[in-house]
């Protein structure tokens, strides 16, 4: 078998979703990954786009401006007519089966360089735009039940996750993330592009737009929950929605070393799990014990991980089933803030942790031998990758 390693990985900031706030409300989801593209290609000008075997691109919702964007956003860029291209959905998880799919064709030798991404954009193609659900599934469970905002209600109450823990995460989230940016830890994995202020002004975001300074546990013990009445789930304890795009260039290793690039981590397996889709929310609790498994590790052989925050309900629920830890701050997860900070662009966010895992285990992290990316899926989706220190 071959090895698949990192080469590089680059996202555009996350944005707000939203027609009048948003600073990407201008851009279309294909502009944003064309953008991202391009900034993959220029900062390795080594490989060129016709290289590409392959692009594997994860969408949650593949419809309207995001109807077959894989391969519509790749020639709108004008990039090679000749290079493939895959569009995945497995709804939140998307953007990671994109980099699977990329990951097991170079280990079995069917091409050397592909590109996995990932977009969403929940303003100008909203959750559940035009879904027509299937009338059998409405027999099978009560689609009050299958709402995000549900889902996070009933994990909080299965797993007795009190609102005060939920609005701690928050707060260290937001924190966490805060500080990363005033430091510039995200400097390098975020490509630079022309947004517009709310008031219309022209101006290049380089920033995550999401992250609250001034996130405060008073004020969020005042908020009321949107999705269920006396419900403990708050707009501060929930994802909110967002743009933004990512990629990851990945290549065998054989053709790295061959081009004189640079790697340091290489993926050590997958594993996707499904789970009633009421609790969509702890799926990376039956995809990490399946990864780890499968890979003969336990959880403290991992060094680092990126949970994807949908709730601050499920993300705690994932953290305390596996024995990874009990309540923010956390030692060794979203060490750079979360969703809840960040923004969670559905199929991109796949893509967006495994980004934010390789710049962390190359700086912060360095003597981290493995790390583990995971998310939780709506309909009961979950996906886990295992990333490998490679030591030269």
């Amino acid at each position: 078998m071959k090895e698949c390693v990192i080469v590089d990985g680059l996202r555009t900031a996350n944005v707000r979703a939203h027609a009048e706030k948003g600073w990407f409300r201008s851009i279309r989801p294909d502009d944003m990954l064309i953008q991202v593209y391009k900034g993959l290609f220029a900062r390795n000008p080594l490989v060129k786009p016709g290289d590409v075997e392959a692009v594997f691109c994860g969408t949650a919702n593949q419809v309207g401006m995001q109807n077959d964007i894989a391969r519509l956003s790749w020639l709108a860029g004008g990039f090679p007519e000749s290079v493939a291209s895959n569009g995945v959905c497995q709804q939140c998880p998307s953007g990671m089966s994109a980099v699977e799919h990329a990951a097991r064709a170079i280990m079995c030798g069917e091409g050397d360089i592909y590109i996995a991404s990932g977009v969403e954009d929940m303003q100008k193609v909203p959750m559940g735009y035009a879904m027509d659900f299937p009338p059998t599934l409405l027999s099978r469970y009560n689609i009050a039940d299958i709402p995000m905002g549900s889902t996070a209600e009933k994990v909080a109450e299965i797993y007795k996750i009190n609102r005060t823990d939920m609005e701690t995460m928050a707060l260290w989230s937001n924190k966490k993330a805060f500080a990363a940016t005033s430091e510039g830890k995200f400097k390098d994995e975020i490509i630079p592009v022309q947004g517009e202020k709310e008031d219309g002004t022209p101006f290049t975001v380089d920033r995550d737009q999401w992250i609250r300074e001034d996130i405060s546990m008073e004020k969020m013990a005042t908020m009321a929950s949107p999705f269920k009445p006396g419900g403990v789930v708050t707009a501060a304890t929930s994802s909110p929605l967002t743009a933004g795009a990512a990629a990851l260039l990945l290549m065998n290793r054989e053709k790295a070393d061959a081009l004189g690039l640079t790697y340091h981590l290489k993926y050590a397996g997958g594993a996707m799990a499904g789970n009633d889709p009421t609790v969509m929310g702890i799926g990376p609790i039956f995809a990490v014990k399946k990864l780890l498994q499968r890979a003969n590790l336990n959880v403290r052989d991992i060094g680092i991980w990126e949970l994807n925050e949908a709730f601050a309900s499920q993300a705690l629920a994932v953290v305390r089933d596996l024995g990874i830890a009990r309540n923010a701050p956390f030692d060794n997860v979203n060490v750079r803030g979360g969703a809840l900070a960040l923004g969670h662009a559905l199929g991109e966010s796949g893509i967006r942790i495994i980004v934010t895992l390789n710049s962390i285990m190359k700086t912060d992290f360095r003597d981290a031998q493995y790390g583990v990316a995971t998310l939780c899926g709506g309909f009961g989706n979950s996906n886990a990758t295992l990333w490998q220190k490679i030591h030269e």
